[in-house]
């Protein structure tokens, strides 16, 4: 697959890559797809939620009635379930969220995932570039000389860049993600990906 390179304003440098068809160019695995992004969302999760249960409930633990002759149901303490300010039944309890993906299946997603959006004609290919200072005001620019400023975007740059990324961080729109931490679940999220020309060797180095 050939793309033209253009530049930050949108225009055709004249040079054109090739993106290689082991990667761009497969025959999309959206079981695999499923897991990689269902591992990811799963990670996003602290797992610090807490209930309070009945051993831990700061109440009295006297017995609030007697036994029988009440004409009710038997009641021990307040602490009771039953009963309003009582602990919680099976509460939710801090935990770890989560769980293991095999590295050829996290590979295959997002092969199968970047393929998903060369068939869609929703990748672009951009000259390097660098920003002197961050500046969202900059970014917001570049983004409209590509006429994506409307669109959810994804950027791939080649290495850790701080001045891009604090410059887009800001925008609700648009994220940054250095190539080798490209992932499914940001690549399918996105209506575009813009990918700097450096970073292509990069994506065929990892999921090569």
């Amino acid at each position: 697959m050939e793309l033209s390179i253009i530049n930050t304003k949108g225009k055709d440098t004249g040079r054109k890559i090739t993106l290689p068809d082991s990667i761009f160019s497969i025959e999309p695995n959206d079981h695999a797809i499923y897991l990689d992004v269902k591992q990811y969302l799963a990670n996003q999760r602290q797992g610090t939620h807490k209930s309070k249960e009945r051993s831990e409930v700061a109440y009295s633990t006297k017995k609030i009635k007697k036994q029988k002759g009440t004409g009710g149901a038997r009641a021990g303490s307040r602490k009771s379930p039953i009963f309003v300010g009582g602990g919680r039944i099976f509460g939710p309890k801090p935990r770890d969220y989560s769980f293991k993906v095999n590295k050829k299946v996290k590979v295959l997603a997002r092969k199968s995932a970047l393929s998903y959006k060369a068939k869609e004609n929703n990748i672009s290919i951009i000259e390097n570039f660098s920003l002197s200072a961050p500046k969202t005001k900059e970014y917001v620019e570049l983004l409209k000389g590509l006429s994506v400023d409307d669109k959810k975007t994804l950027m791939v740059i080649p290495d850790h860049d701080r001045n891009i990324i604090l410059s887009s961080r800001n925008l609700p729109k648009a994220k940054v993600l250095t190539a080798a931490n490209i992932n499914s679940y940001e690549v399918l999220n996105a209506d575009k990906l813009i990918v700097c020309e450096g970073a292509i060797k990069i994506i065929e180095e990892i999921l090569n």
